[in-house]
C-alpha cells in the first residue's frame, strides 16, 4: 500500500539526482550555440536548432503519412489559439521557403465564430474577427469567416457521408508528385471571405441558436454539441468550396486531454477516428491532424519565440471550475499529472498511436451512421453486455400502465382509424422525441441529446433527418416480409 509519508521506492533520491539545467548549456544538435529553450530534461535546443526542429516535425509527419497529394485543396482550421496558428504558420513558411521539398498543396482558411452560442457580445465578436481577418489577410491564402448560426441554414446532406475516393498507392504518389515538378505550376489563389452577413446571422438564427444552448442541461453536454456543430459547419464548407481535406490544430497535449475525455464520455469505439492523424468518417473529406507530434509546450514557446500571432477568444469553459464539465475535469487532471510526471501526455498520446476501430467496416447507408457525429453506430450489440442491461433498466423504469399508453398513442393519432395505433402507421406530423432519435445515434451522443430539455431546438438538418430516416426504417419494417434476403439471392 502507498503512504503518504513515505518515500515510494527511492523516488525522492532519484529527484534528487536528477541534474539542474545551467544556464551554459550547449545545444544538443549543434553543439555550439548556448541552449535557450529545455523542452525535455536531456533536449536543449538553440534558436536556430529549436526552429528547425519545429519545422522539420511538421514536414515530416506529413511525409510519413502521404495522405495529401500536389494540387489538392486543403482547408485549415484556425480558431485562433496558439496550435492552429502555429499550423497556418507552418503552412506559410512550407509554401514560401526555396527548400527542394516545400509543401505542394492549395491552403485555405476557415474560421468558426462561436460567440453566439459562448455568450460573447456583438461587439466582442466583431473584434475577435477583425483581428483574425488582419492575420488571414496577411497569409495570402483565400479565407471563410463562418458563424455557428449558419447551422440552422444547413442542407441535410451534410449528414449523409459520400463515397470517397479510391485508396492511392505509393506508387501514384510519387507519380503526382513527379507530375507536379514536371509541369512546375506556379499556385496562384486570391483572397474571399465569407463574412458575417445579414442573411447568416440573422436575428431569428442567432434567437434559435441561444434557445439551443439554452435547453442543454449540462457543460458537458453543451461542449460536446458545440464541438458537433463546428464540425458540420466545417464539412459543408469543405464540400462547397472543392476543399478534400481539413487540417486540425490538435497538439499532443490536447489529444491527450482527449483520448481520456471522450473514453469517460462513451466513445471508446470511436477514439481510433478522433484522435489518430487522419479520420475519414465522413468519406470525401477526410480530417487530418499535423500538429499532433507536439506538446504544449513547444508551440506556446515557437510562438513565443517567433511572433507567432494568435487571438484569445472566450469559449465555453472559459474561467469555470475543474469539476464544471467532464472535459474540463479531465483537461485538469491531465494538466495537474504532466507537472508531476512529465511524460503522461506522451504516455497517452503514444497509446492513441496504437488504437484502430473494432467495428466491421460499415456501409454508406445513412442508417448504420450516427446522426451526429457520423461514426459507426456502437449499440448494436449483444443481449449480455452492460449496454443492453442499461437499456433494460431505463426501459423498465419508464413503464406506464396500458390504458395510459394508448391514450397518448390515440391524442397523436391522425384520426384516421384504430388501425393507425396498432400499426404505427399514423401520419400525424407528431412533434420530435428523444426516444425518436435515441435509435439513430452512437452511445455518446445518445447522452449528449438526452441532456437537451426540447429536442425540437436541434438545428432543422437535423431533425429533418432523423424523421426521415425514421420513416424509411418504419417502411421498410412494413414491407420487410416482402424484401430478399442477401442469402437468397447468392441462391
Amino acid at each position: 500500500m502507498c503512504q503518504v509519508d513515505e518515500e515510494y521506492n527511492g523516488l525522492e533520491n532519484i529527484q534528487e539526482k536528477t541534474p539542474v539545467p545551467t544556464l551554459n548549456k550547449k545545444c544538443v544538435k549543434c553543439k555550439e550555440e548556448t541552449a535557450v529553450l529545455i523542452i525535455r530534461v536531456s533536449d536543449a535546443f538553440c534558436r536556430s536548432c529549436f526552429k528547425e526542429y519545429f519545422i522539420h516535425k511538421f514536414r515530416a509527419m506529413l511525409g510519413k503519412n502521404r495522405v495529401i497529394f500536389p494540387q489538392e485543396k486543403v482547408l485549415l482550421a484556425v480558431s485562433g489559439g496558439s496550435a492552429s496558428c502555429a499550423m497556418l504558420s507552418q503552412v506559410q513558411e512550407g509554401l514560401s521557403r526555396d527548400a527542394p521539398k516545400k509543401l505542394r498543396f492549395v491552403p485555405g482558411i476557415i474560421y468558426i465564430d462561436e460567440g453566439g452560442a459562448c455568450g460573447l457580445s456583438s461587439d466582442e465578436r466583431q473584434r475577435s474577427v477583425t483581428q483574425l481577418k488582419k492575420i488571414f489577410t496577411e497569409t495570402g491564402f483565400p479565407y471563410f469567416i463562418v458563424c455557428l448560426e449558419q447551422v440552422f441554414s444547413l442542407p441535410t446532406s451534410v449528414l449523409v457521408p459520400r463515397t470517397s475516393d479510391p485508396d492511392r498507392s505509393d506508387a501514384s504518389y510519387k507519380e503526382a508528385v513527379d507530375e507536379f515538378i514536371r509541369e512546375k505550376q506556379e499556385v496562384t489563389s486570391g483572397v474571399d471571405q465569407l463574412g458575417l452577413d445579414d442573411s447568416a446571422c440573422s436575428p431569428e438564427h442567432t434567437l434559435s441558436l441561444h434557445r439551443l444552448f439554452s435547453s442543454i442541461q449540462t457543460l458537458t453536454a453543451k461542449e460536446d454539441m458545440l464541438h458537433t456543430l463546428r464540425q458540420h459547419l466545417i464539412l459543408h464548407t469543405a464540400r462547397v468550396n472543392g476543399y478534400s481535406k481539413v487540417m486540425m490544430g490538435d497538439s499532443c497535449s490536447r489529444l491527450a486531454v482527449k483520448l481520456l475525455g471522450n473514453m469517460a464520455l462513451g466513445r471508446g469505439a470511436a477514439l481510433a477516428s478522433d484522435t489518430g492523424f487522419s479520420d475519414a468518417r465522413y468519406g470525401d473529406v477526410v480530417i487530418v491532424r499535423p500538429m499532433r507530434d507536439y506538446s504544449s509546450k513547444e508551440i506556446v514557446f515557437y510562438s513565443r519565440m517567433f511572433h507567432v500571432p494568435s487571438v484569445f477568444i472566450p469559449s465555453l469553459d472559459t474561467k469555470t471550475p475543474n469539476k464544471a464539465s467532464m472535459q474540463r475535469l479531465t483537461e485538469s487532471f491531465v494538466t495537474n499529472l504532466q507537472s508531476d510526471f512529465p511524460s503522461t501526455v506522451s504516455t497517452i498520446y503514444r497509446t492513441s498511436e496504437k488504437l484502430h476501430t473494432a467495428l466491421p467496416q460499415q456501409s454508406q447507408e445513412p442508417a448504420s451512421k450516427c446522426l451526429l457525429c457520423l461514426c459507426a453506430i456502437d449499440t448494436n450489440v449483444d443481449e449480455a453486455s452492460a449496454f443492453h442491461a442499461t437499456l433494460v433498466s431505463e426501459r423498465l423504469s419508464r413503464i406506464k400502465p396500458q390504458e395510459s399508453s394508448d391514450g397518448l398513442n390515440a391524442a397523436r393519432c391522425c384520426g384516421e382509424g384504430q388501425g393507425c395505433v396498432s400499426t404505427g402507421s399514423c401520419s400525424y406530423n407528431r412533434s420530435l422525441l428523444y426516444e425518436d432519435l435515441k435509435t439513430l445515434l452512437c452511445y455518446s451522443c445518445r447522452l449528449t441529446v438526452k441532456d437537451v430539455e426540447v429536442v425540437n431546438t436541434l438545428p432543422p438538418y437535423i431533425t429533418t433527418e432523423a424523421e426521415k430516416r425514421e420513416t424509411r426504417s418504419r417502411m421498410k419494417m412494413q414491407i420487410s416480409e416482402y424484401l430478399l434476403d442477401d442469402d437468397d439471392d447468392e441462391e
